[in-house]
This record gives C-alpha cells, sequence and structure tokens, in this order.
C-alpha cells in the first residue's frame, strides 16, 4: 500500500482484497472500519441536530460530540491500513534468518517488538470504538430523533468494533513472552469490552423506546 491506504480505494476494491487468498486486510482492518462507520453514523446524527431552531438547547452539546466524533472517525480510518502494516512486520520477522545464535536472538528481539505493535494497534481500536459508543448516548438521548435510529446503529458498530479489536489482541498476545505486557494489555481490554456492552444495552433500549 505504500503511499496509500485502503481508504483511498472504493468499496468494492477494499472488499475484494478482503476476500483475497492474502491474511491482510484481516478483522484487525476491518474493526477499525466498523468503528469508523460508528463515528460517522454519530456525526450524522448531529449534523441532523445543528442548525434547527427546535434543537437550539442542544447545539452545544451537538457540537462537542460531532467534534469529538470526526477525530475519532480520522483515528479509526487510520487503523484501517495500519493494522494490516504492523501485520506485515510480524510476518517480516517471522522470516528473519535463525541459523546462529545471534541470528535467533536477533529474530526473536524483532519479532516480539512486532508482536507488542500488533497488540497495541487493535487496543488502540477498541480504545476508540469505546469512545464512540460513549458519544452515542447523548446522541441518541439528545439528537434529532428522526436520527435515533443511527445512533443505535452506530453504538451496535462500535461494539462490534470493540469485541472485533479484542480478538485481534487476544490472537497476538499468544506469542508475546512478556508475561505482564500480556496482562496488563489484555485487562485494559476486558474493561472496555464490559464498557462498551454496557452502553450497546443502554443505547439500543434508549432507541427502541423512541421508536
Amino acid at each position: 500500500m505504500a503511499g496509500s491506504t485502503y481508504l483511498d480505494g472504493s468499496i468494492a476494491t477494499y472488499l475484494d482484497k478482503l476476500a483475497g487468498a492474502e491474511p491482510e486486510p484481516g478483522g484487525g482492518s476491518v474493526a477499525a472500519l466498523v468503528g469508523a462507520l460508528g463515528a460517522g453514523l454519530v456525526t450524522m446524527v448531529t449534523s441532523l441536530t445543528l442548525g434547527k431552531e427546535k434543537f437550539a438547547a442542544v447545539q452545544g452539546d451537538m457540537t462537542e460530540i460531532q467534534e469529538v466524533a470526526e477525530r475519532l472517525r480520522g483515528e479509526l480510518g487510520e487503523f484501517v491500513s495500519l493494522d494490516a502494516q504492523v501485520y506485515r512486520a510480524v510476518a517480516t520477522a517471522m522470516k528473519l534468518p535463525k541459523e546462529t545464535e545471534e541470528q535467533k536472538a536477533e529474530r526473536t528481539r524483532v519479532l516480539q517488538a512486532a508482536l507488542k505493535e500488533a497488540a497495541t494497534v487493535p487496543l488502540r481500536v477498541a480504545e476508540a470504538a469505546t469512545q464512540v459508543a460513549r458519544l452515542a448516548l447523548p446522541a441518541a438521548e439528545k439528537g434529532n430523533p428522526n436520527a435515533v435510529s443511527d445512533a443505535g446503529v452506530a453504538v451496535l458498530l462500535a461494539d462490534a468494533a470493540a469485541q472485533s479489536a479484542a480478538l485481534n489482541v487476544k490472537i497476538n498476545l499468544a506469542w508475546i513472552d512478556d508475561g505482564s505486557f500480556a496482562r496488563e494489555t489484555w485487562g485494559r481490554v476486558e474493561l472496555l469490552l464490559s464498557e462498551t456492552a454496557r452502553l450497546r444495552d443502554t443505547v439500543l433500549a434508549l432507541t427502541y423506546s423512541k421508536l
């Protein structure tokens, strides 16, 4: 992808790559994309609320939500391609020579560093997705009620993104020798999943009550 990202192409092109025989883009990239879609929906709810006289009381709130949602959409969009890049770094490290003790030691060092990065990127995706879920709640509560179903979809996508990212964290942690790093990282993931699940249920209940 030198010099470009998956988001520079069409949806059809991305889907074709996803369905291809190469291991990337894969689930981690998709997790980021799903999170970005959720952030985009939150922004849409705010856009349908801002500038409307009958929603004058929440203009400030909607502006703040929109600013954060757009930042998250940008971050998650970058992770769509970054996830594939860190995967390639792991794949490259695994191919390093290991004939001598020095080569084995260097391969281990490079591979472990690459694996940590490969676990950290989906962790950051889960963190950003959780923030999207947090925004979906006030969007559903205060946003244009005609778009409340979109806030509901946003929280579902945010939860799916967090759970999908968690799977990618877990599969990389299994290969990492640093036990404290693995425990700390997974502990953070579990907290995020707990929060997104709670927000999902809360926002969905609110959404259905307004339909």
